[in-house]
């Protein structure tokens, strides 16, 4: 697919090239030492949201996901970096992809509960799920995102006069 796609670009911009053969080998063999790099990609991605350098987290997250679609960790690294920004909605809907896609995913289940501990109405079940996953989870790192996400909601989001998150329920809604 590479090879095709270097042939497309190399005619939109002139279509007098020809290219050897052995052009789309290199390209094959590039491609193939990128994959290797994968886990890098998404790695250095979360290490840049932490520096709040968002242009190169989501290159780095689009990158990965270039080289492998079917890997929902891109996909995580974009709904983390919403979460940062506190587009509560849009990590949500990333979130919630994910764990269709992948409904044993741990981290993606506790960043989805994480985004409902910070939806009023939606709170308690956050609380539930990030509970379960703490329960049945392995991952020390897991379990520790967890529990602090649940210390946070009890010590201050449960406060009366929280200001933002802590508001006040709409009349139309109701919790979950």
């Amino acid at each position: 697919m590479s090879a095709l796609l270097l042939q497309l670009i190399l005619n939109f911009f002139s279509s007098s090239v020809d290219v050897p053969m052995g052009v789309f080998g290199m390209v094959d063999n590039l491609v193939d030492d990128l994959k290797k790099d994968f886990a890098m990609l998404v790695e250095a991605g979360f290490v840049a949201v932490k520096q709040l350098d968002e242009m190169s987290a989501t290159r780095l997250f689009c990158a990965a996901h270039v080289l492998n679609p079917t890997s929902t960790a891109p996909k995580i690294g974009l709904g983390y970096i919403c979460l940062n920004k506190l587009e509560v909605k849009e990590a949500t809907k990333i979130f919630e992809e994910v764990t269709v896609e992948d409904p044993d995913n741990e981290l993606a289940q506790t960043f989805l509960g994480m985004c409902w501990l910070l939806t009023k109405p939606k709170r308690k079940k956050g609380e539930k799920l990030i509970g379960e996953i703490i329960k049945k989870t392995t991952n020390p790192t897991i379990k520790n995102l967890g529990t602090i996400s649940l210390e946070w909601a009890e010590k201050d989001l449960k406060k009366k006069d929280v200001p933002f998150f802590g508001a006040q329920l709409d009349p139309n809604e109701k919790e979950e």
